[in-house]
């Protein structure tokens, strides 16, 4: 579908660069799932006379009089509720409704929601580009005179139609305030002001903090609504998604990297480290601690685009992107589609709410496990899976050099102390052995040489053999090569390939 708008637009130039301080609308950012029961589905609570008319007249629609059915005669449907990282800001196909002067909450029909293949008859997409839990909640603000605050609108919906699943993407625009610190990070790049870290680090936690009661309100509101709505808590499932990493620092092995400001990935080098190894890990375990508490299913989707940043091999995420057309003189809807999914994005969304859907998880993570393309579901979430490797003989963890995560950087036995990187994880479905820092690079014997006194690497992962690894005990040895076997062979020495004996050095707990 082609884009609404046809006036011209000015991608990421100089010329545009004071746009941005007043840009970037909202960013948006294994156990059973047991949901509790409250028995049969009751009767409907009666809407305001207001929603009333407007739940008629979507039922006119849908099936040809505005009777109220029973909950087994209706269509089915899903719903997404939250702000523009699951409204569709950044895929650039908008419902001309929700691109006007007076309306930016930039619906895309290429969302998530309308993309799984989860069977349902519709699927509605009630989300808009900057709203916060106070847009979402019961008795909360509508966002723009036209709109309705979203959970008024799952009210409707929850009475027309029988919901399958409420997907709520929300908490970015809370106290996170993620979009104008993701704006201020690039302008001071641009500028040459310095790093943000030192301004958002210190208080990033209380932030997150501040967030999670109001997921956790909007998450039971929610409940409200749809046992209002005549539904028990477990005719529909409720899921929280997380938000993923939309840069980070490794886009110079992007073999085709194309710049900083043609590819859209301004901001300093360091900036994008913290963001990635600090905020967004940060707040992915704010938004776990509140679905958790509040009883919904959990989607870790904080790696999901690892691999596929902004300036990355296919990138899953749109970069510095300023609107001119549109909006000149600029304004604070300048570059507000810039830093969230792109349609290739929302199409790995909607894959891992379809493996979710079917899985029977209370939580769990997705990423692209070999830089496949294709989204992996993993029981779980992310912080609770990775865990360090430390060596019997020595003491040390397992580490990659200097905190880095570019290709090429060295792993060795370092002092213990509980740092990303010396976080890994054995997926034990594809044998290979993740660095936390990034889902994108993996242990990688170089060169596929498994002789004794080989240095290991980590590497972008591609599922190849030197990057197969099998656990026998408490070592780990090269899949092609199972004599050889990791080995420590001293305080702070390289990790290298040895024939296995045995040993100590060559046991990891």
């Amino acid at each position: 579908m082609t884009r609404v708008r046809t006036k011209p637009r000015l991608r990421s130039t100089f010329a545009a660069v004071a746009a941005i301080a007043a840009a970037l609308g909202g960013v948006t950012a294994i156990t059973p799932m047991a949901q509790a029961a409250t028995g049969p589905a009751a009767a409907a609570t009666p809407l305001s006379p207001e929603l009333e008319a407007i739940r008629a007249a979507e039922a006119v629609k849908i099936y040809g009089d505005p009777a109220i059915r029973p909950l087994n005669e209706r269509k089915t449907g899903l719903i997404s509720l939250g702000d523009s990282e699951i409204s569709g800001e950044g895929v650039g196909n908008y419902d001309p409704a929700t691109n006007t002067p007076n309306n930016q909450c930039h619906r895309s029909p290429d969302s998530a929601i309308h993309r799984t293949g989860i069977p349902a008859d519709l699927t509605f997409n009630v989300a808009c580009s900057g709203g916060y839990t106070g847009n979402i909640r019961i008795g909360g603000s509508k966002q723009y005179a036209d709109e309705l605050v979203q959970s008024d609108s799952l009210a409707v919906k929850a009475r027309n139609t029988k919901i399958k699943m409420v997907l709520l993407v929300a908490g970015a625009n809370d106290d996170l305030q993620f979009g104008p610190v993701m704006t201020d990070c690039v302008t001071r790049w641009v500028l040459s002001q310095g790093t943000c870290e030192p301004k958002y680090g210190p208080g990033w936690q209380a932030r997150v903090d501040g967030l999670k009661p109001k997921v956790e309100a909007t998450v039971a509101d929610l409940k409200t609504v749809m046992r209002d709505a005549g539904y028990a808590d477990s005719d529909y499932k409720l899921v929280v998604m997380g938000y993923p990493s939309p840069i980070g620092p490794d886009f110079y092995d992007n073999p085709n990297f194309p710049g900083k400001l043609p590819g859209g990935c301004a901001g300093y080098d360091s900036d994008a480290a913290w963001g990635r190894n600090y905020a967004v890990p940060t707040f992915e375990k704010g938004m776990r601690a509140a679905a958790l508490a509040s009883g919904a299913t959990y989607l870790d989707n904080s790696r999901l685009f690892q691999g596929h940043e902004v300036c990355m091999e296919d990138t899953w995420a749109r970069g510095l992107y300023l609107d001119l057309g549109d909006h000149f003189p600029w304004d604070e809807n300048t570059a507000r589609q810039s830093f969230h999914p792109n349609y290739r994005g929302h199409g790995a969304f909607a894959s891992c709410l379809t493996q979710l859907y079917g899985s029977g998880l209370r939580e769990a993570s997705c990423a692209d496990p070999a830089s496949t393309g294709t989204p992996v579901l993993q029981a779980g979430a992310w912080d609770s899976l990775y865990a360090p490797l430390k060596n019997e003989a020595t003491g040390n963890c397992l580490d990659a050099k200097g905190g880095s995560s570019a290709n090429e950087t060295a792993v060795l036995g370092w002092d213990c102390h509980g740092g990303r990187n010396q976080g890994w994880w054995y997926d034990a479905a594809r044998k290979s052995v993740h660095v936390e820092l990034t889902h994108d690079r993996c242990l990688d014997a170089p060169g596929a040489n498994y002789g004794a006194g080989t240095g290991l690497i980590i590497w972008n992962c591609h599922g190849g053999a030197n990057q197969s690894w099998v656990r026998d005990g408490a070592t780990l040895r090269p899949a092609a090569a199972p004599g050889m076997c990791l080995t420590v062979a001293a305080a702070h020495d390289p990790l290298r390939l040895q024939t296995c004996n045995g040993s100590a050095s060559q046991r990891f707990a």
